[in-house]
Protein backbone atom coordinates (compact mmCIF):
# COMPACT_ATOMS: atom_id res chain seq x y z
CA UNK A 1 0.00 0.00 0.00
CA UNK A 2 1.43 3.24 -0.91
CA UNK A 3 1.95 5.54 1.79
CA UNK A 4 0.64 9.41 1.79
CA UNK A 5 3.58 11.71 0.48
CA UNK A 6 4.43 14.03 3.73
CA UNK A 7 3.68 17.84 3.19
CA UNK A 8 5.76 20.23 2.96
CA UNK A 9 6.00 23.04 5.73
CA UNK A 10 5.89 26.75 5.14
CA UNK A 11 6.96 28.93 8.54
CA UNK A 12 5.19 32.39 7.87
CA UNK A 13 6.46 35.25 10.16
CA UNK A 14 4.58 38.35 10.40
CA UNK A 15 3.39 40.37 13.13
CA UNK A 16 0.24 41.28 12.14
CA UNK A 17 -2.84 38.35 12.30
CA UNK A 18 -4.30 39.51 9.51
CA UNK A 19 -1.86 39.00 7.11
CA UNK A 20 -0.86 35.41 8.76
CA UNK A 21 -4.65 34.62 8.08
CA UNK A 22 -4.82 35.32 4.62
CA UNK A 23 -1.59 33.39 3.81
CA UNK A 24 -2.73 30.71 5.86
CA UNK A 25 -5.78 30.44 4.08
CA UNK A 26 -4.49 30.52 0.92
CA UNK A 27 -1.90 28.08 1.53
CA UNK A 28 -3.80 25.40 3.99
CA UNK A 29 -4.65 22.79 1.10
CA UNK A 30 -1.35 22.89 -0.02
CA UNK A 31 1.19 22.76 2.81
CA UNK A 32 1.35 21.96 6.41
CA UNK A 33 1.72 26.04 7.55
CA UNK A 34 3.56 27.43 10.81
CA UNK A 35 2.98 31.07 12.29
CA UNK A 36 5.59 32.82 14.37
CA UNK A 37 4.14 36.31 14.96
CA UNK A 38 7.78 38.03 15.60
CA UNK A 39 11.09 37.98 14.26
CA UNK A 40 12.70 35.72 17.62
CA UNK A 41 10.12 33.69 17.19
CA UNK A 42 10.30 33.13 13.84
CA UNK A 43 14.02 32.19 14.51
CA UNK A 44 13.24 29.45 17.14
CA UNK A 45 10.54 28.00 14.80
CA UNK A 46 12.74 27.75 11.93
CA UNK A 47 15.49 26.05 13.74
CA UNK A 48 13.03 23.61 15.52
CA UNK A 49 10.72 22.62 12.62
CA UNK A 50 13.12 22.77 9.37
CA UNK A 51 10.49 24.12 7.59
CA UNK A 52 10.63 23.87 3.32
CA UNK A 53 10.32 27.24 3.05
CA UNK A 54 9.97 30.70 4.81
CA UNK A 55 7.99 33.80 4.30
CA UNK A 56 8.95 36.49 6.18
CA UNK A 57 7.27 40.33 6.34
CA UNK A 58 10.00 43.14 6.49
CA UNK A 59 8.62 45.43 8.47
CA UNK A 60 8.52 44.29 12.83
CA UNK A 61 8.68 45.20 15.96
CA UNK A 62 11.80 44.02 17.37
CA UNK A 63 13.88 42.98 14.90
CA UNK A 64 13.09 43.50 11.55
CA UNK A 65 13.22 40.97 8.40
CA UNK A 66 16.77 41.54 7.26
CA UNK A 67 18.10 41.29 10.82
CA UNK A 68 16.04 37.71 10.94
CA UNK A 69 17.18 36.62 7.57
CA UNK A 70 21.16 37.64 8.25
CA UNK A 71 20.93 35.64 11.58
CA UNK A 72 19.13 32.44 9.63
CA UNK A 73 21.88 32.60 6.95
CA UNK A 74 24.61 32.62 9.87
CA UNK A 75 23.44 29.35 11.57
CA UNK A 76 23.86 25.99 9.84
CA UNK A 77 20.97 24.30 11.26
CA UNK A 78 18.73 27.29 8.98
CA UNK A 79 21.15 28.63 6.04
CA UNK A 80 19.67 26.38 3.32
CA UNK A 81 15.90 26.82 3.84
CA UNK A 82 14.79 29.25 0.99
CA UNK A 83 13.24 32.84 2.57
CA UNK A 84 10.51 34.61 0.44
CA UNK A 85 10.03 38.32 1.55
CA UNK A 86 6.56 39.66 1.78
CA UNK A 87 6.79 43.38 1.86
CA UNK A 88 4.63 46.47 1.62
CA UNK A 89 7.63 48.85 0.43
CA UNK A 90 8.17 49.90 -2.88
CA UNK A 91 11.60 50.11 -2.97
CA UNK A 92 14.59 48.96 -4.75
CA UNK A 93 17.22 49.73 -2.32
CA UNK A 94 15.21 47.37 -0.13
CA UNK A 95 14.18 44.47 -2.48
CA UNK A 96 18.26 44.68 -3.26
CA UNK A 97 19.14 44.79 0.40
CA UNK A 98 17.15 41.33 0.45
CA UNK A 99 18.63 39.64 -2.11
CA UNK A 100 21.65 40.15 -0.93
CA UNK A 101 21.67 39.09 2.08
CA UNK A 102 20.00 35.83 0.83
CA UNK A 103 16.09 35.84 0.21
CA UNK A 104 15.03 33.87 -2.67
CA UNK A 105 12.34 36.13 -3.75
CA UNK A 106 9.37 39.03 -2.43
CA UNK A 107 5.64 38.84 -2.12
CA UNK A 108 4.36 41.89 -2.17
CA UNK A 109 1.27 43.38 -0.01
CA UNK A 110 -1.54 43.89 -0.67
CA UNK A 111 -1.35 39.84 -1.66
CA UNK A 112 -2.95 38.19 -4.71
CA UNK A 113 -3.72 34.85 -4.01
CA UNK A 114 -3.28 33.17 -7.49
CA UNK A 115 0.71 35.03 -7.76
CA UNK A 116 1.39 34.29 -3.99
CA UNK A 117 0.17 30.19 -4.54
CA UNK A 118 2.07 30.40 -7.89
CA UNK A 119 5.35 31.49 -6.65
CA UNK A 120 5.32 29.25 -3.63
CA UNK A 121 4.58 25.85 -5.60
CA UNK A 122 7.76 27.66 -7.89
CA UNK A 123 10.16 27.40 -4.77
CA UNK A 124 8.91 24.55 -2.99
CA UNK A 125 9.40 22.20 -5.89
CA UNK A 126 13.10 23.83 -6.05
CA UNK A 127 13.55 22.83 -2.03
CA UNK A 128 12.31 19.09 -3.25
CA UNK A 129 14.51 19.08 -6.30
CA UNK A 130 17.63 20.16 -4.16
CA UNK A 131 16.44 17.66 -1.45
CA UNK A 132 16.41 14.75 -4.10
CA UNK A 133 19.84 15.81 -5.54
CA UNK A 134 21.30 16.06 -1.90
CA UNK A 135 19.86 12.57 -0.92
CA UNK A 136 21.49 11.07 -4.35
CA UNK A 137 24.79 12.45 -3.48
CA UNK A 138 24.99 10.64 -0.41
CA UNK A 139 23.45 7.28 -1.70
CA UNK A 140 25.69 4.48 -3.01
CA UNK A 141 23.84 4.27 -6.50
CA UNK A 142 24.29 0.18 -6.69
CA UNK A 143 23.35 -0.88 -3.08
CA UNK A 144 20.98 2.03 -2.32
CA UNK A 145 22.57 2.19 1.28
CA UNK A 146 24.90 5.45 2.34
CA UNK A 147 28.25 6.18 0.25
CA UNK A 148 31.44 6.80 1.74
CA UNK A 149 30.77 10.25 1.59
CA UNK A 150 27.63 10.11 3.83
CA UNK A 151 29.68 7.61 6.23
CA UNK A 152 32.74 10.48 6.61
CA UNK A 153 29.69 12.99 7.52
CA UNK A 154 28.04 10.53 10.22
CA UNK A 155 31.21 9.51 11.69
CA UNK A 156 32.20 12.99 12.40
CA UNK A 157 28.82 13.83 13.57
CA UNK A 158 28.73 10.82 15.57
CA UNK A 159 32.28 11.40 17.30
CA UNK A 160 31.52 14.46 18.14
CA UNK A 161 28.02 13.81 20.19
CA UNK A 162 30.01 10.65 21.76
CA UNK A 163 32.74 13.01 22.60
CA UNK A 164 30.80 15.56 24.20
CA UNK A 165 28.62 13.06 26.22
CA UNK A 166 32.09 10.28 26.47
CA UNK A 167 29.62 7.65 25.55
CA UNK A 168 31.02 4.24 23.47
CA UNK A 169 31.18 4.40 19.50
CA UNK A 170 31.12 0.76 17.92
CA UNK A 171 32.86 0.97 14.34
CA UNK A 172 32.95 -2.50 12.05
CA UNK A 173 34.53 -2.76 8.71
CA UNK A 174 32.96 -5.75 7.05
CA UNK A 175 33.64 -7.04 3.72
CA UNK A 176 32.15 -10.63 1.04
CA UNK A 177 34.51 -13.15 1.11
CA UNK A 178 36.60 -14.26 -1.98
CA UNK A 179 34.26 -12.02 -3.58
CA UNK A 180 37.03 -11.66 -6.68
CA UNK A 181 36.29 -15.30 -6.81
CA UNK A 182 32.37 -15.06 -6.90
CA UNK A 183 32.84 -12.25 -9.17
CA UNK A 184 35.04 -14.05 -11.96
CA UNK A 185 33.51 -17.49 -11.39
CA UNK A 186 29.77 -15.86 -12.25
CA UNK A 187 30.38 -12.35 -13.91
CA UNK A 188 30.08 -8.67 -12.80
CA UNK A 189 26.09 -8.56 -12.97
CA UNK A 190 25.82 -11.07 -10.45
CA UNK A 191 28.57 -9.71 -8.12
CA UNK A 192 26.29 -6.72 -8.57
CA UNK A 193 23.02 -8.61 -7.34
CA UNK A 194 25.01 -9.99 -4.50
CA UNK A 195 26.23 -6.88 -3.23
CA UNK A 196 22.51 -5.63 -3.07
CA UNK A 197 21.56 -8.61 -1.59
CA UNK A 198 23.82 -8.15 0.93
CA UNK A 199 23.33 -4.68 1.79
CA UNK A 200 19.19 -5.45 1.92
CA UNK A 201 20.03 -8.11 4.32
CA UNK A 202 22.52 -5.79 6.15
CA UNK A 203 20.17 -3.27 6.60
CA UNK A 204 17.38 -5.37 7.57
CA UNK A 205 19.37 -6.80 10.70
CA UNK A 206 20.15 -2.83 11.62
CA UNK A 207 16.73 -2.39 13.15
CA UNK A 208 17.30 0.43 15.53
CA UNK A 209 16.66 4.17 13.72
CA UNK A 210 20.55 5.33 14.75
CA UNK A 211 22.24 2.65 13.19
CA UNK A 212 24.24 3.60 10.09
CA UNK A 213 25.77 1.60 7.50
CA UNK A 214 27.49 2.58 4.27
CA UNK A 215 29.55 0.98 1.44
CA UNK A 216 32.91 1.88 1.63
CA UNK A 217 33.97 0.41 -1.27
CA UNK A 218 33.98 -2.31 -3.50
CA UNK A 219 32.93 -5.00 -1.43
CA UNK A 220 33.35 -3.25 1.81
CA UNK A 221 30.74 -1.93 4.12
CA UNK A 222 31.20 0.10 7.24
CA UNK A 223 28.82 0.25 10.21
CA UNK A 224 28.30 3.01 13.16
CA UNK A 225 26.51 1.73 16.45
CA UNK A 226 26.60 4.55 18.40
CA UNK A 227 26.28 4.42 22.36
CA UNK A 228 26.17 -0.08 21.98
CA UNK A 229 29.19 -1.58 24.48
CA UNK A 230 31.24 -4.31 22.93
CA UNK A 231 28.85 -7.71 23.59
CA UNK A 232 25.57 -6.00 21.97
CA UNK A 233 27.89 -4.59 19.34
CA UNK A 234 29.36 -7.89 18.31
CA UNK A 235 26.22 -9.80 19.00
CA UNK A 236 24.25 -7.47 16.16
CA UNK A 237 27.21 -8.00 13.88
CA UNK A 238 27.14 -11.86 14.39
CA UNK A 239 23.40 -11.51 13.84
CA UNK A 240 24.14 -10.02 10.13
CA UNK A 241 26.95 -12.97 9.78
CA UNK A 242 24.72 -15.55 10.34
CA UNK A 243 21.96 -13.72 8.24
CA UNK A 244 24.25 -13.66 4.96
CA UNK A 245 24.92 -17.22 6.03
CA UNK A 246 21.77 -18.30 5.74
CA UNK A 247 20.68 -16.97 2.70
CA UNK A 248 22.92 -20.01 1.10
CA UNK A 249 24.00 -18.28 -1.89
CA UNK A 250 25.83 -20.78 -3.66
CA UNK A 251 30.14 -20.04 -4.00
CA UNK A 252 31.11 -22.84 -6.63
CA UNK A 253 34.79 -21.81 -6.49
CA UNK A 254 34.82 -22.03 -2.92
CA UNK A 255 32.59 -25.11 -3.19
CA UNK A 256 30.71 -23.81 -0.58
CA UNK A 257 27.81 -20.58 0.16
CA UNK A 258 28.53 -16.71 0.08
CA UNK A 259 29.76 -15.30 3.49
CA UNK A 260 31.08 -12.08 5.14
CA UNK A 261 33.90 -11.24 7.57
CA UNK A 262 33.68 -8.54 10.21
CA UNK A 263 36.03 -6.53 12.48
CA UNK A 264 34.77 -4.56 15.57
CA UNK A 265 36.10 -1.72 17.49
CA UNK A 266 34.32 -0.09 20.56
CA UNK A 267 35.91 2.55 22.49
CA UNK A 268 35.16 5.54 24.59
CA UNK A 269 34.90 8.62 21.78
CA UNK A 270 36.87 11.24 24.48
CA UNK A 271 39.61 8.81 25.23
CA UNK A 272 40.46 7.49 22.10
CA UNK A 273 43.02 9.57 19.66
CA UNK A 274 40.63 10.04 16.72
CA UNK A 275 37.76 8.04 15.04
CA UNK A 276 40.19 7.47 11.90
CA UNK A 277 42.29 5.46 14.52
CA UNK A 278 39.43 3.37 15.70
CA UNK A 279 38.37 2.41 12.38
CA UNK A 280 41.90 1.42 12.13
CA UNK A 281 41.50 -0.90 14.68
CA UNK A 282 38.67 -1.99 13.23
CA UNK A 283 40.10 -2.35 9.57
CA UNK A 284 42.96 -4.71 11.76
CA UNK A 285 40.31 -6.87 13.16
CA UNK A 286 38.89 -7.80 10.04
CA UNK A 287 42.44 -8.48 8.45
CA UNK A 288 42.55 -10.90 11.16
CA UNK A 289 39.07 -12.21 10.56
CA UNK A 290 40.48 -13.06 6.99
CA UNK A 291 43.68 -14.50 8.14
CA UNK A 292 41.66 -16.80 10.73
CA UNK A 293 39.61 -18.32 7.94
CA UNK A 294 36.91 -16.02 6.96
CA UNK A 295 33.17 -16.04 8.12
CA UNK A 296 33.66 -15.11 11.37
CA UNK A 297 33.24 -11.75 13.62
CA UNK A 298 36.43 -11.10 15.43
CA UNK A 299 36.18 -7.33 17.90
CA UNK A 300 38.79 -5.53 19.63
CA UNK A 301 37.73 -3.17 22.57
CA UNK A 302 39.55 -1.70 25.58
CA UNK A 303 39.55 -3.99 28.45
CA UNK A 304 38.59 -1.03 31.15
CA UNK A 305 34.98 -0.53 28.94
CA UNK A 306 32.03 -2.23 30.60
CA UNK A 307 29.48 -4.08 29.03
Amino acid sequence: MRTKPQKQRVLIVDDKKSNLKILSDILRDEVDVILAQDGEQGIRKAAEYQPDLILLDVVMPGIDGFEVISRLKHDANTCAIPVIFITSLNDVSHEEQGLLLGACDYINKPFHAAIVLARIKLHLQLARQRLLLEQLANIDPLTTVANRRKYEEILSQEWRAASRKQSLVSLVMLDVDNFKLYNDFYGHAAGDRVLQTVAKTLSAELKRPFDFIARYGGEEFVIILPETPPQASWQMIENCRQAIFNLQIPHQPTQGVLTISAGGCTVRAAAADSAEQALKQADDMLYEAKRQGKNRVLWSQDPTLED
